[in-house]
């Protein structure tokens, strides 16, 4: 699948060729079965998140919708990136379009935008259900939710779409061999005759800015509830508050290794195996995915009464 360059400057391509693991191929084996169950649980979590509050009139309410549009986020991630993957692992289906690659690539950027910017909105809805509870109805109402999710939609695809339109522009010549299972972005441009500083400075800018930002935002919100919640009198509302708060934050923070992870692997990039950071790329893929329904939807008791009541009738 490799072009060869005899006689002349260069080569075009119609196809890139994912060729992930190189220098550990074994791990596509042991990977593969935990891949796949991972990938059943996140989709199976989030229909049953999405169907309990959709016919569950008592979860018909702001905070339930921003769990909704988390859902549907999780699944549109998962199934940008995983079904390929899955199909590398067994069928050895390694081709892959250059349209195709980049539409991937503006996918999975502007996704995780969006679910970095819905992590924000959600801290922001515990805030004032916390800190002022008696202007929450107020503030997070309906409205407020359709604004929000204008707002993340527009947001990410405006500052993400640059991202594989630079890739795009790029000359690829004599190589088209993707050491990656994925097309992330530095993956794919790294393969181009020319010069990839603009492109790069990109990546790492609009990282930043998004993910970054959101962060600062997130880590405030949960700092301002943490000190409300500790000058509450009930032990059992500060261990109740604390326990929510907590295992969301945890949950946010495992998302936002992505950014890490990246300029980790910009930093010493030739000084770790290249499988490492394929790896962590997969698993943050599906990983999240598969325990936000749970951490944010089980451990919430009108979540878990719902489905309760919903299997009732099913039976």
């Amino acid at each position: 699948m490799t072009a060869h360059q005899n006689g002349s400057t260069s080569t075009e391509f119609s196809d890139f060729y994912l060729n992930c693991f190189v220098r550990s191929p074994s791990w596509q084996h042991w990977l593969s079965l935990p891949l796949s169950l991972l990938f059943l649980l996140a989709m199976g979590a989030n229909t049953i998140l999405l169907i309990t509050i959709r016919l569950e009139a008592s979860l018909h309410e702001p905070m339930y919708y921003l769990l909704s549009l988390l859902s549907l986020l999780d699944m549109a991630l998962c199934l940008t990136v995983i079904p390929k993957v899955l199909a590398i692992f067994w069928f050895d289906l390694r081709s892959i379009s250059f349209f195709a690659c980049f539409l991937q690539m503006f996918t999975m950027n502007s996704i995780f935008a969006m679910e970095s910017c819905t992590f924000m909105v959600m801290a922001y809805d515990r805030y004032v259900a916390i800190c002022h509870p008696l202007r929450y109805l107020s503030i997070i109402t309906d409205q407020f939710v359709v604004k929000a999710a204008i707002f993340i939609l527009a947001r990410s695809i405006f500052l993400t779409v640059p991202i594989p339109i630079l890739s795009g522009c790029l000359h690829y010549c004599l190589e088209n061999v993707i050491e990656n299972c994925l097309c992330a972005n530095m993956s794919v441009s790294k393969l181009s005759c020319g010069d990839i500083i603009i492109n790069r400075l990109y990546q790492f800018a609009c990282g930043w800015t998004l993910l970054g930002f959101d962060l600062i935002l997130i880590f405030l919100s949960y700092t301002l509830i943490l000190r409300a919640v500790l000058k509450l009198k009930s032990e059992g509302a500060v261990a109740k508050a604390l326990s929510t708060c907590g295992s969301h934050f945890i949950l946010i923070l495992f998302f936002s290794t992505v950014l890490l992870v990246f300029v980790f692997t910009l930093v010493v990039e030739k000084k770790v195996s290249s499988d490492l950071p394929v790896l962590l790329n997969i698993l943050h893929h599906v990983i999240p995915p598969a325990l936000n329904p749970i951490v944010y939807g089980v451990r919430t008791q009108e979540i878990k009464q719902g489905i309760q009541r919903l299997l009732k009738k099913g039976w």
